[in-house]
């Protein structure tokens, strides 16, 4: 499929200079996606202003190494062509071109959630005009940076995945030479001053307040907190490894018991829903950068609560077990199957896994043998849609609380990829105890075996944190 638009309109409503249509693959998947029964969380609107992260192994990370050199950064004819993207959406074109040539790659696929989609043709053009690779677009459904999938790309025969939209959340082998993987967060710039006025106009001075944001606004977060800092007691809270003030769907911080209230920036709920769920006595608040408008949010915890332990109390009694590894990218954990397939054995409780990349209740019908099952892909799944399916279906937290492994907590965890968990149940369980106290056992935590060493993680001491020459104004 190619684009068939040439010209696009740039920020003041005049023509922009023709972009040559090059040859693109579209790998496309649109069967079975049911926005309502999603496994994971999309990007609503376009984004901004991005940082971004490359894998590079161990090559030499010095500042000149990952400098963008001046015939990129100034080539006039590039600067025109990233005026046809919107202005306030910094999609690192610059950057990519570099390490782009920097791998010698031939051939580039792009992978960004639903809501970037409409740039990609646009994306494609200029990689391949200024980046000399043939560039691909994988269609696929990509809720989250769970969802990075490397393995797809490779299949496809690239030799360079630039994901955009979302965090280094996921740990990649970075020992393969020939597959270069490079995150773009695309920052979205923002009006500040009416976010600024907006708080001010709604909390009295002095408030106690945890700023919260996903990957796309959270340079404008922190800006936003230091302005505030001097009118109001303002933290942005961190669940590493996550950056600070940075949220997931499935990963949000424990807030202080000092502070009054929360305030999310960002448009849609599901992540708001995350830090609502893990702070249930926190009043929460919502910034819609697009609106413009703050406004108080609610969420019934008793409701959810309830659902959840009613569908553990089910899986109690279960006989036989199904256990689900997510395949939409990166979203399953192998680790996490291991562990639940280990307790069950030790029980003696039969089970079977299932593969999937998206999970329906109508597939899951299909084997009415099984009694309850365990969704390894998004906790959100069960904890949002867990009472339209016909069987149990629990995250793997609420497996241990059903294995007796750990009992009912309060508030709901929302730990899936928190450095410091509960338990094994989750994805990087153990890692900071690794990382910081080799040998020693963490006091009041779930022993399990060791972990396996964790490959080196992709936003950790990466080339996004690196200085480098100044952006292009936009």
């Amino acid at each position: 499929m190619g684009c068939l638009s040439s010209f696009r309109m740039n920020s003041v409503g005049k023509k922009a200079g023709p972009i040559p249509l090059a040859s693109r693959i579209w790998a496309l998947n649109l069967g079975g996606v049911n926005s309502s029964l999603r496994s994971g969380c999309g990007l609503g609107q376009a984004p901004t202003n991005s940082g971004l992260a490359f894998i590079l192994g161990r090559a030499p990370r010095g500042r000149l190494a990952n400098q963008i050199p001046p015939e990129i950064l100034n080539n006039p004819q590039l600067q025109a062509a990233i005026q046809v993207l919107p202005s306030n959406y910094n999609f690192e074109i610059p950057k990519t071109i570099w390490r782009i040539q920097q791998a010698q790659a031939k051939k580039v696929a792009l992978q960004m959630p639903e809501g970037l989609l409409l740039f990609a043709c646009t994306i494609v053009d200029i990689l391949e005009r200024f980046a000399e690779a043939e560039v691909m677009v994988m269609g696929d459904v990509t809720y989250g940076a769970c969802c990075v999938d490397d393995f797809s790309a490779r299949a496809l025969g690239a030799d360079f995945l630039v994901h955009y939209g979302h965090s280094c959340l996921v740990p990649m082998d970075t020992s393969a030479q020939d597959f270069r993987v490079l995150y773009v967060f695309v920052d979205i710039r923002i009006d500040t001053t009416h976010l600024l006025d907006s708080i001010r106009l709604t909390f009295p001075p002095a408030s106690a307040l945890a700023l919260v944001s996903t990957i796309q606004f959270v340079s404008t977060l922190q800006a936003a907190a230091q302005e505030l800092k001097a009118e109001y007691r303002v933290s942005v809270p961190q669940c590493k490894p996550l950056s600070p003030g940075e949220i997931l769907g499935c990963t949000s911080p424990r807030l202080p018991k000092e502070v009054e209230a929360v305030v999310y920036l960002g448009d849609g709920r599901f992540h708001l829903e995350s830090v609502m769920i893990a702070n249930p006595s926190v009043p929460a608040y919502r910034y819609d950068p697009y609106s413009k408008v703050l406004s108080r949010e609610h969420y019934d915890h008793q409701r959810m609560q309830a659902n959840r332990q009613e569908a553990i109390a089910t899986a109690c009694s279960a006989k036989s077990w199904g256990l689900i590894l997510g395949t939409l990218g990166r979203q399953g954990s192998p680790k996490i199957l291991e562990h639940l397939e280990s307790r069950l054995r030790a029980l003696g409780l039969p089970f079977v896994r299932l593969l999937l990349s998206e999970i329906f209740p109508s597939k899951l019908s299909l084997l009415p043998e099984v009694d309850v099952w365990v969704q390894v892909a998004c906790p959100r799944l069960s904890i949002d849609w867990g009472t339209a399916f016909p069987k149990p279906l629990l995250t793997p937290y609420e497996a241990a609380v059903a294995l007796r492994d750990i009992s009912w907590q309060q508030p709901y965890p929302m730990d899936f990829y928190a450095g410091s968990s509960l338990g094994p149940w989750t994805v990087n369980h153990g890692r900071d105890r690794l990382l910081q106290h080799p040998g020693r056992p963490a006091l009041g935590k779930v022993q399990e075996r060791p972990a396996r060493p964790f490959p080196a993680v992709a936003c950790e001491a990466c080339s996004c944190r690196d200085e480098e020459v100044a952006p292009l104004a936009p």
